[in-house]
C-alpha cells in the first residue's frame, strides 16, 4: 500500500500500482454514455492513464484540461480519465470544459479497476475513491510509467508522464 496524504492528514491506498514493465491489468468500465468500455478496446494505442478521486475537484479538473491540450498533440495515443465519478457528472464535466480530446471513464459500478490498480483509498475521508496516480502504458498495455502522487491536493508530474511516451 501506498502511504499518500489528503490535506497533509495521512492517508493510505489498498495496495500497490502495477510495476513498470509488468501488463497492466484489464479492466470494464463506464463511458459517458453508460457503454462498456475494457482496456483492449484501445489496443493498438499508447495510453496515458489519468485517475483521480472525483471531477468535481479543483486539482481532478486541472489534470483533465492539461492532459486533454496534451493529447491533441500525441500520435497513437489516448487519454483515459478514470474516477468513481457517474458518468453523467463526467460527461457534465467534459461539456462544460470543452474536453474533447480524452475519454472519461467510470469505476463507479464496483470499485473494481481501483481495487485491481491498487490506487483505492483505504483510510481518509476519501476512503472507497481513487488516489490521484497517473500510469503510461505502450501499445501492448505494458507499464512505461508510474506515478502515485503523494499528496491527493497535488498535481500529478505531466512532463514525465507525457515524456514515457515518447
Amino acid at each position: 500500500m501506498a502511504q499518500i496524504t489528503l490535506g497533509g492528514d495521512p492517508a493510505e491506498t489498498s495496495g500497490n500500482l502495477p510495476a513498470i514493465g509488468s501488463t497492466a491489468p484489464g479492466f470494464t468500465l463506464t463511458a459517458s454514455d453508460l457503454s462498456s468500455k475494457s482496456l483492449s478496446d484501445y489496443d493498438g494505442k499508447r495510453k496515458l492513464l489519468n485517475i483521480f478521486p472525483s471531477v468535481d475537484t479543483g486539482i481532478c479538473a486541472a489534470s483533465s484540461r492539461k492532459f486533454n491540450e496534451a493529447a491533441a498533440n500525441l500520435e497513437n495515443t489516448q487519454v483515459l480519465c478514470i474516477s468513481r465519478d457517474l458518468p453523467f457528472a463526467q460527461a457534465r464535466f467534459c461539456a462544460a470544459e470543452g474536453i474533447e480530446n480524452l475519454a472519461m471513464l467510470s469505476d463507479f459500478k464496483d470499485g473494481s479497476f481501483g481495487k485491481d490498480y491498487g490506487l483505492e483509498i483505504s483510510k481518509s475521508a476519501f476512503t472507497g475513491l481513487h488516489s490521484r496516480v497517473v500510469i503510461a502504458l505502450d501499445e501492448n498495455n505494458k507499464v512505461l510509467y508510474t506515478e502515485q502522487v503523494p499528496e491527493i491536493g497535488q498535481e500529478p508530474d505531466y512532463e514525465a508522464a507525457l515524456k514515457a511516451l515518447s
